[in-house]
């Protein structure tokens, strides 16, 4: 399986995105059990990524947002129920068929000392590497693609360790990209960047999935969700409390629910998608001194 960074998903998938044969969304998780050490953050969970979608999860922090984003990325092992992928257990698969199939961008990375740019992001291509067939020039050109779609093509030469927070998490995004799978998780993938640098990549991503990716992103910016998701899915304490098209399910009192936070949902003047506006908490006027 092979697709270009930019470009349409070249596999034996159907229409509706999934691989000839296999019903259901590509990826699912089935009554999950998930956490860490003997405190499950969620119990019984259930959720479908559509294909062809970019999902977002939201919810307030420690609400388990990042440990779903794990679970279905075979990090974190289920307690209980299993996470499905292409119609089967992710588990019955080896790391690297998993790898081919779908990537993952962590909340924290780190890259080892002395790397450059260009050779963190080659290390995107290790799934597709044989024992027969190293380097070749399609992996070389998926590099090269990967570091023009996230415009650090200049910094190929550079070390990493040298790099501003913003510009890492730009070449981490790269080296995920040149992976090339169909399927591809984000867990906070904004951090650190300036608002331009924000809002370049999830155009980035809004013009991967157009072109046949299916992403899952976790974002904390409400406003940034609604706009270039077309499936959110939002938590609370473990579970999901609703999920959809963004126009279809931000509302006040569902903000109001799941963030404490009161508010109002007016139409965004650009992308015509729900924009949250707080209203912060009612003050009233001082008593002036006697």
């Amino acid at each position: 399986m092979t697709t270009d960074v930019l470009g349409t998903t070249s596999s034996s998938t159907s229409a509706a995105g999934s691989p000839q044969g296999v019903a259901g969304p590509r990826l699912r998780a089935e009554g999950v059990t998930i956490g860490y050490s003997e405190h499950p953050v969620s119990k019984g969970l259930s959720v479908e990524i559509p294909d062809d979608s970019f999902t977002v999860i939201v919810g307030p922090n420690a609400c388990g947002k990042s440990t779903l984003l794990r679970a279905l990325s075979r990090l974190l092992k289920p307690s209980e129920g299993q996470v499905v992928l292409d119609g089967e257990a992710i588990t019955s698969y080896k790391a690297k068929e998993v790898a081919r199939r779908l990537g993952l961008l962590p909340q924290t990375s780190i890259a080892p000392d002395g790397i450059t740019v260009a050779d963190l992001v080659a290390r995107g291509r290790y799934p597709h590497q044989k024992l027969l067939r190293q380097w070749s020039v399609e992996d070389e050109a998926s590099v090269v693609r990967a570091l023009e779609a996230t415009q650090v093509t200049a910094l190929s030469g550079r070390l990493v360790d040298e790099l501003s927070g913003g510009q890492r998490q730009r070449v981490w995004v790269s080296m995920v990209l040149a992976q090339e799978t169909p399927l591809l998780l984000l867990d906070e993938p904004t951090t650190f960047l300036d608002i331009a640098h924000q809002i370049e990549l999830l155009e980035l991503f809004g013009d991967l999935n157009r072109r046949g990716h299916t992403l899952v992103a976790v974002l904390h910016d409400l406003n940034h969700a609604c706009r270039y998701a077309t499936h959110l899915i939002a938590m609370k304490d473990g579970a999901v409390v609703a999920q959809g098209r963004p126009e279809e399910i931000i509302t006040a009192e569902l903000v109001e629910e799941v963030f404490g936070l009161r508010c109002m949902i007016i139409e965004d003047p650009v992308s015509k998608t729900p924009l949250v506006i707080p209203l912060g908490r009612p003050h009233t006027a001082e008593e002036p001194e006697a």
